[in-house]
């Protein structure tokens, strides 16, 4: 049984973390540590910080819905094909390590912001463009699917950049579409890690909660606030993960 102290610092690291991971991405980076902190291995605190996740994920959708931001149709064609890639990276996760792909991930997140940077021609209007789903689309979230299912961390900044540069559409979108894709691929991801026996429901519901708490208020400042909120955040959260994955701190 967790004393109070490990759930007070769970339910407030997840506020902090469910905030950031629905507006930008990253959030795993302060929850994974702490639960590895409290005692669990790295196996078993990955497969806990799903729970956080899929709860997190269902209460931000609730919230754009809310603000009138929802198309489902499109987040869940596109979850789909997420879906098979998240299980494959499920399967990997209780068995390999995930210390190189975490370098990878590093330089990938530095090339994000770059791209983030570099001008680039006006988007399409939102509606022409959230039509526009090509099967490079597909492809990618795919691709995402199995990094979202194997480690997680950092999976929302992938999202945003398929999601903004191959669709073409405004963040508040990228972000509504983010949230329902990681909900569907969250869910097989997450009950292999319960049959496998690495989820500790005390903690991961403690976290859970506070997540919760974060995404749904992230999700409406999201939208009130605009893109330009949403790309200052995404930046100052890619850089300070990739350092950290970098060990530059």
């Amino acid at each position: 049984m967790p004393d109070i102290t490990s759930i007070i610092i769970l339910f407030a690291a997840g506020i902090v973390a469910g905030f950031i991971n629905v507006m930008a991405g990253g959030g795993s980076t302060i929850t994974l540590p702490i639960l590895i902190f409290l005692g669990l291995d790295a196996t078993v605190a990955n497969g806990t910080n799903r729970i956080a996740i899929f709860i997190q994920n269902i209460a931000a959708i609730k919230s754009f819905k809310n603000e009138q931001y929802s198309e489902f149709k499109i987040s869940f064609k596109m979850a789909l094909f997420a879906l098979p890639g998240a299980i494959i990276g499920a399967l990997f996760a209780v068995r390999v390590s995930g210390e190189l792909f975490e370098k990878i991930l590093a330089i990938v997140m530095i090339g994000i912001i770059i791209s983030m940077i570099v001008p680039k021609k006006k988007n399409n209007t939102e509606n022409d463009a959230a039509q526009k789903t090509s099967w490079v689309v597909y492809l990618a979230m795919f691709g995402i699917g199995f990094y979202g299912g194997f480690i997680q961390v950092g999976v929302g900044f992938l999202l945003m950049a398929a999601l903004q540069y191959l669709m073409r559409i405004n963040l508040v979108l990228v972000n509504m579409h983010k949230v329902f894709i990681v909900l569907i691929y969250t869910f097989p991801a997450l009950v292999i890690f319960i049959v496998t026996d690495n989820v500790n429901w005390q903690l991961g519901l403690a976290l859970a909660a506070g997540n919760a708490f974060g995404g749904w208020w992230s999700a409406k400042i999201a939208v009130k606030k605009g893109e330009k909120l949403i790309k200052g955040v995404l930046i100052a959260a890619i850089l300070i993960m990739s350092l950290k994955l970098l060990e530059v701190f």
